[in-house]
């Protein structure tokens, strides 16, 4: 998916929000927003959103040093959610279509989304999923049949991992998956906002049901042209591609592969270019 000018004021706010978590000096905050507003017209509509927020990161990182400015933040969604699992793997236990609800599980764990809502409260969120029998969400898009029916025909299926926190709902989907199916799940390879590393799969136990492995990009999106000839293997030989959150949407929506995408609607870019709206729980192969 391409850039948008709706975009643009997303990558400042973004900016700022890394900004504060590094330091509550207003004058800095001004000397980023300034380095990004000379960024910005160097940045073609062309590229990805993800591309533009690698771009930032980098800006960052010569500025303050190669650290996890989300650090803290993200152990903290890790530990809540971890908090939740036997809640989560209750509901798989007690639904009709154990599959079904994972996957919804699955996509409702995509709330963890710091890039679209900075002021996330992890458990008031994760609580409104209980409510009403658990519903995540409306039900967009939502091609369930076509995926319960291509994972029949399928023996690897490779997993890109969107942030931490959610991970441990995405392990949900896992187990249900890794008793028939080799799974692969990919993380990012350096610190990019919230976006799940090795260690948050190993403190969330993926290890412990799939092969977790790197994408080896430092952006928030699987931007292929960025990642390790290792990644670009397993994603060229899966047999099935389940693609997690708005940035892998956006970084992989036009590749030339069938790719399942998984993610709750947050961003009215995001709606528009999908067909769907705010709001929705979404689930479609991309076919380009």
């Amino acid at each position: 998916m391409r850039t948008f000018v709706e975009c643009i004021p997303c990558f400042f706010k973004q900016a700022l929000e890394m900004g504060k978590l590094f330091t509550g000096n207003e004058l800095i905050h001004k000397e980023i927003m300034d380095e990004v507003a000379r960024l910005i017209p160097k940045f073609s509509l062309g590229l990805t959103p993800p591309e533009m927020a690698r771009e930032m990161h980098q800006l960052f990182r010569k500025r303050f040093g190669e650290q996890d400015f989300y650090k803290g933040i993200k152990d903290q969604s890790n530990r809540r959610a971890m908090k939740l699992y036997p809640k989560l793997k209750e509901k798989v236990a007690q639904s009709n279509d154990r599959l079904l609800t994972a996957v919804e599980i699955a996509i409702a764990g995509n709330i963890i989304d710091y890039a679209a809502k900075s002021t996330l409260n992890i458990e008031e969120e994760i609580e409104k999923l209980f409510q009403d029998d658990f519903t995540p969400g409306k039900k967009g898009i939502f091609e369930y049949e076509d995926f319960r029916k291509d994972l029949g025909t399928a023996k690897t299926v490779l997993y890109l991992a969107d942030n931490a926190g959610e991970i441990v709902f995405d392990r949900v989907l896992i187990e249900e998956l890794c008793d028939n199916w080799k799974i692969i799940f990919v993380v990012r390879d350096k610190p990019t906002i919230n976006d799940a590393l090795m260690e948050d799969a190993i403190l969330c136990g993926i290890n412990e049901v799939a092969q977790v492995i790197s994408s080896g990009v430092d952006a928030p999106g699987t931007i292929l042209k960025y990642c390790s000839s290792e990644f670009l293997k397993d994603f060229k030989e899966a047999d099935l591609i389940i693609s997690k959150g708005q940035g892998n949407y956006e970084a992989l929506s036009d590749c030339s592969r069938e790719v399942y995408f998984l993610l709750k609607v947050k961003c009215p870019v995001i709606a528009r270019h999908s067909g769907s709206m705010v709001g929705d729980i979404f689930l479609k192969k991309i076919r380009n």
